[in-house]
């Protein structure tokens, strides 16, 4: 079980010499590796289940030659591992544990994200109110100074979206970040 297929279809031709690998592998390969190692111990794993549960005193060999395999795989295992930095949140860890699917906790975080930005969205809708309602009745009481500042708010924002143009910066004041390929 020298090469394998990744999980997004590409047959990867990896081996299991760790003495080869680079100190700055792709972390995207690391995982690979580490993904590759699962697959082939779960292999292992059911290989191993077969021997034992059909076992007699000439599987014996097969058996410890199958032992040694696992053990040798989880210790490449362990090294690819090494390698990988992933975080996972206590919360799914948890979740695992009381026996529940993960997901449930990226519904949770993506449901209070949108209630966060619906609240979020109210406060900016009223503080939007709030000025046209301020400008309305500055408008009635000082006419001139409030022609005088929208004058000077247009003036200002074409020289805040000229100046964002040439600093390839977002309307926002975000800055464009060209995309890997």
């Amino acid at each position: 079980m020298e090469g394998g297929s990744g999980g997004n279809g590409i047959v990867s031709t990896q081996t299991n010499d760790t003495a080869n690998a680079t100190p700055n592998d792709d972390p995207k390969q690391n995982l690979s590796q580490v993904i590759n190692s699962i697959q082939k111990t779960l292999g292992l794993l059911h290989q191993l289940y077969l021997t034992v549960s059909s076992f007699n005193a000439a599987s014996q060999l097969p058996l410890l030659q199958r032992l040694n395999s696992l053990v040798t795989e989880l210790d490449n295992m362990a090294k690819l591992s090494e390698k990988c930095n992933i975080q996972v949140p206590m919360e799914v860890l948890n979740l695992i544990d009381d026996g529940k699917n993960p997901d449930e906790f990226t519904r949770d975080v993506l449901n209070s994200c949108i209630a966060k930005n619906q609240v979020t969205k109210g406060k900016t809708d009223a503080f939007k109110s709030l000025r046209k309602h301020l400008l309305e009745e500055l408008e009635q009481t000082f006419p001139d100074e409030v022609e005088s500042y929208r004058e000077i708010r247009a003036s200002s924002a074409a020289e805040s979206k000229r100046l964002a143009q040439s600093q390839s910066m977002l309307p926002n004041g975000d800055i464009k970040v060209k995309t890997e390929l």
